[in-house]
C-alpha cells in the first residue's frame, strides 16, 4: 500500500484544549490512517539554514510557544519514539537528491509535530522523526525535499507537512479576534484559490502561490508555515492528485486546512 502525504494546518496550541471542527478532524487521522510504521514531519516550527533530521532515540517534547498559554499545555507530553535508521535513510534519500542534510541527536519534538499527533495518534506508540524547513529556501527547494522523500510512502511511513494554510498572527492580536470571529474575505479568497489550483493539479501556480494567490502576502508575512504544503506536496509524486479532507477556520485568519497528496 502507498500512503499519502499530508499537508495539516495545526493552528494554535490551544487547538489542544478548545473544542473546533479541525480539533475533531485531527481525532479521526489514526483511524483514517491506520496501516503506517511511523511518521515523518516537516514541521513550520524547525527552520533552519539546511535540512535537520532528528535521531533522537526518545525526543522530548519541546514547548516552543509563549506565556500566556494555560498550564496544562506546558504539562503536555508526547512520548513517542524516535527512529535513528530511519532518520539516517532520510538523510541519505536527501543527499543522493544533492541536498545537504545533517542528522541531529538530540533535538526534540516541537508544537507543530506533536500536537496533531497528539491528536491524530495519543497512544504516541509509532516513531516519529522530524525534518526542519528552511525560510532562506523557496518553495521549490522545500517541493523537491517532498519529492526526495516519497519512496518512503511505499514503505509504511507517513509523510507530514505541519503548518497553516494561512497564517497572519499579527491579525489576530491587533484586532483582538476570539475562537469563533469571522473570516475575512482576504482569508477566504487565498484558502479558495488554493484549493482551486489543487484542484486542478497546478503544481507551478501552487509553488508561487503567495505571490499569485489573493492576498498572498497578507496571509503569510512569513513564509514559515506554507512550506510544509510544498513538502507534502512535492512527497506525493510526479503528477500532483490533492484531495482537500478538512476546511475550517479559527479565529478568523487561520484557514484550517488539511490536504492528501496521492
Amino acid at each position: 500500500m502507498t500512503l499519502p502525504a499530508l499537508f495539516l494546518s495545526h493552528g494554535s496550541p490551544m487547538i489542544l484544549v478548545e473544542p473546533s471542527p479541525a480539533r475533531d478532524f485531527l481525532t479521526t487521522l489514526g483511524t483514517r490512517f491506520p496501516d503506517i510504521e511511523a511518521i515523518v514531519v516537516i514541521s513550520a516550527h524547525h527552520d533552519t539554514r539546511e535540512a535537520i533530521v532528528t535521531a533522537s532515540v526518545r525526543p522530548e517534547t519541546i514547548h516552543d510557544f509563549g506565556r500566556g498559554f494555560p498550564q496544562a499545555l506546558f504539562d503536555a507530553r508526547y512520548p513517542a519514539p524516535g527512529d535513528p535508521a530511519l532518520a539516517e535513510r532520510i538523510g541519505t534519500l536527501l543527499r543522493d537528491a544533492g541536498m545537504p542534510a545533517t542528522l541531529d541527536p538530540s533535538r526534540g519534538m516541537d508544537h507543530g509535530a506533536w500536537v496533531p499527533l497528539m491528536l491524530g495518534w495519543p497512544e504516541a506508540d509509532l516513531p516519529v522523526v522530524q525534518l526542519s524547513i528552511s525560510s532562506q529556501h523557496p518553495p521549490a527547494w522545500h517541493h523537491a525535499i517532498g519529492r526526495a522523500l516519497a519512496p518512503l510512502r511505499q514503505e509504511g511511513v507517513l509523510i507530514v507537512g505541519s503548518g497553516s494554510l494561512t497564517h497572519n498572527l499579527r491579525a489576530i492580536f491587533a484586532e483582538g479576534r476570539d475562537h469563533d470571529a469571522a473570516v475575512p474575505d482576504w482569508v477566504s479568497q487565498f484558502a479558495d484559490w488554493v484549493h482551486d489550483r489543487a484542484a486542478a493539479g497546478d503544481e507551478a501556480a501552487l509553488l508561487d502561490a503567495i505571490e499569485r494567490a489573493p492576498h498572498g502576502h497578507l496571509n503569510h508575512p512569513t513564509p514559515d508555515h506554507l512550506l510544509p504544503f510544498f513538502a507534502a506536496m512535492g512527497a506525493g509524486g510526479a503528477r500532483l492528485t490533492a484531495e482537500r479532507l478538512h476546511q475550517s477556520y479559527t479565529y478568523g485568519v487561520l484557514a484550517m486546512d488539511a490536504y492528501a497528496f496521492h
